[in-house]
């Protein structure tokens, strides 16, 4: 085995159990707190949960499989049914970042009128919107024989036709898929975590403002609290901006190198590098092991959750709660 593919295993690996761990922690986040299950922007993540938990248990271990063997993984019929789930769990989780960026936007933008404008209704017609989206794409190129194992990717996913009609439709196809897609996904991210950081900044400016006006009434205020407030500020303003770099950075940085070597390969007739090929799918991958830290295991409601489960489950196992117990149950 080459260098190369020790690595590009080596990284399928990581992904897949960063993903399977992350998105299970969760997926039992959702399933303890009932007040994250009552929210609408639970629903969205309960969605991207279930798609990136399927995506991690079904082809990122064939695309595994298929770097280490460089072999086809199971049958054609097998392949297929691969290649028509990464199709729609792909797109489903696309569509899904989408959604959650619109929830956020309409809750900054909107904070007053957010539970009259967005509700469970609302969540349920845009999970089915999603849904329907992403069947309406796999179900075409399912029929259309065009999912099957693709040597560049080692993977079992989308593929060409042979015939040169075949190949033009399937062009088509993909251009479509990745701009009803990935484009689209992209414009919805840049626009409304846009208008939320914009949003943001003005808040931080007024609060600013209040502070320095505090701050000049003070005359008699210690140097360092007046620079701790500075610096408070400057931390208030970059904090903003990291979390919006984040949500639109991560999805740029996994999808595009994927997606552009998928447009560009329809129009040249030399070959990949399949260990490019093989990475840029493990980029793509690699946003299913992100999303659950992006969306959900770094707000303070999930960590909160992640504590109070963690201390349960150390209160039941721990000798002292145990004899404590035994010894009510003699007593009484």
């Amino acid at each position: 085995m080459h260098t190369a593919e020790l690595a590009l295993s080596l990284l399928l690996v990581v992904i897949i159990v960063v993903s399977l761990l992350s998105n299970v922690l969760v997926l039992i986040c959702f399933l303890y707190n009932a007040e994250i299950r009552k929210q609408v922007p639970g629903l969205f993540i309960l969605n991207l949960t279930f798609c990136n938990l399927l995506l991690s248990a079904s082809s990122m271990p064939l695309t595994l499989f298929g770097v280490l063997s460089n072999a086809h993984p199971g049958g054609q019929i097998f392949c297929q049914v691969v290649g028509f789930l990464d199709t729609f769990l792909t797109t489903n989780s696309m569509l899904s970042m989408a959604a959650l960026s619109i929830d956020r936007w309409v809750a900054v933008v909107f904070p007053l009128s957010y539970h009259s404008r967005i509700r469970h209704r609302d969540a349920v017609i845009a999970l089915a919107y999603t849904w329907m989206h992403s069947l309406s794409f796999s179900v075409v190129a399912a029929c259309l024989s065009w999912v099957g194992y693709h040597q560049l990717y080692a993977s079992c996913t989308l593929c060409n036709g042979r015939a040169v009609n075949a190949k033009t439709q399937f062009a088509i196809y993909t251009m479509v898929l990745h701009s009803l897609t990935f484009l689209l996904v992209s414009v919805v991210l840049c626009v409304t975590y846009l208008k939320v950081l914009k949003v943001a900044r003005f808040h931080c400016k007024r609060i600013d403002v209040i502070t320095m006006q505090t701050l000049v009434l003070l005359v008699d205020i210690h140097p360092s609290v007046r620079q701790r407030c500075l610096e408070e500020q400057k931390r208030r303003r970059q904090r903003a901006t990291r979390k919006i770099s984040t949500f639109i950075g991560t999805f740029v940085v996994c999808f595009t190198p994927y997606v552009i070597t998928r447009i560009v390969e329809l129009f040249v007739t030399e070959p990949f590098n399949p260990y490019w090929g093989v990475l840029c799918k493990s980029l793509a991958y690699s946003k299913a092991a992100c999303d659950p830290f992006v969306y959900s295991l770094l707000r303070h409601q999930y960590r909160k959750t992640c504590s109070d489960i963690i201390s349960r489950l150390l209160k039941r196992s721990s000798p002292n709660g145990s004899g404590h117990h035994m010894y009510c149950i003699f007593r009484a």
